[in-house]
């Protein structure tokens, strides 16, 4: 379904962008250590941890009894720099509560040459971890959870654009959901702005859902691909938020 392409292109996306992330990264781990000293947890869940980039691990490690790292996928080469750490737990667990496997099962019985009712059936569940979470820190990750899955049904299927925009909303929904049983951080993009060649400027929002209330809130540009790589000569940044709730 693409996790595996999407993951390793993030890693080679980010060292193309020749240090033009570092700034949205930095952000990232200078709140997450303010939440740290707001909260003083025992231990901390992050969802969607991926190749650690955003993450201050060396103060969490430090300043925690337990880090719970959670993602779809952990990439080979984090999974052997954290071997040494007896109080990281390393687990791969789809975020969205299973539904990747029911989007994946029900998608064999629809065609592209049909319009699709898949999404009538589907029922978009809540994220129940194993155990308890401690603080949760949501990673970048709520704008992708629906991304991929989109993606897959729109090839799969003549869904309509609107039922996929409700799909997304009420995935980033139930994730949002989850985050206000516990102590959070949320750290996602809310829109991606792109600029042409000749200046047009055009932004698209990524968040279509409500946000959670907050304590403590800051905003910031992610410049994504500053080179044009992507999107053929066409800059893209990322409006960010951060939410303490």
């Amino acid at each position: 379904m693409g996790y595996y392409n999407y993951q390793n292109g993030l890693i080679y996306r980010h060292i193309n962008q020749e240090g033009a992330w570092e700034n949205h990264l930095k952000k990232c781990r200078q709140f997450i250590i303010r939440a740290l000293d707001i909260y003083n947890p025992e231990k901390i869940t992050v969802l969607g941890s991926g190749w650690l980039l955003d993450l201050p691990l060396a103060e969490i490690i430090e300043r925690t009894k337990s880090i719970c790292l959670i993602d779809i996928i952990h990439p080979p080469d984090v999974i052997n720099q954290l071997a040494n750490f007896k109080n990281v737990e390393v687990i791969e667990q789809d975020i969205t509560g299973g539904l990747i496997e029911e989007v994946w099962q029900k998608s064999r019985h629809y065609s592209i040459f049909k319009r699709s009712d898949m999404l009538k059936n589907i029922l978009v569940p809540e994220y129940k971890p194993l155990d308890d979470p401690g603080m949760v820190i949501s990673l970048n990750i709520l704008t992708q959870l629906e991304s991929l899955l989109v993606e897959f049904i729109r090839k799969r299927s003549k869904t309509e654009k609107e039922e996929l925009k409700l799909f997304r909303a009420e995935i980033q929904k139930q994730h949002i959901n989850f985050l206000m049983k516990h102590p959070s951080v949320l750290i996602t993009d809310l829109a991606e702005v792109i600029t042409s060649r000749t200046g047009s400027i055009e932004t698209i929002p990524t968040m279509v859902t409500d946000l959670p209330p907050c304590r403590i809130c800051e905003e910031w540009t992610w410049n994504f691909d500053m080179t044009g790589a992507d999107l053929y000569n066409c800059r893209s940044h990322f409006k960010v938020l951060a939410l303490l709730t």
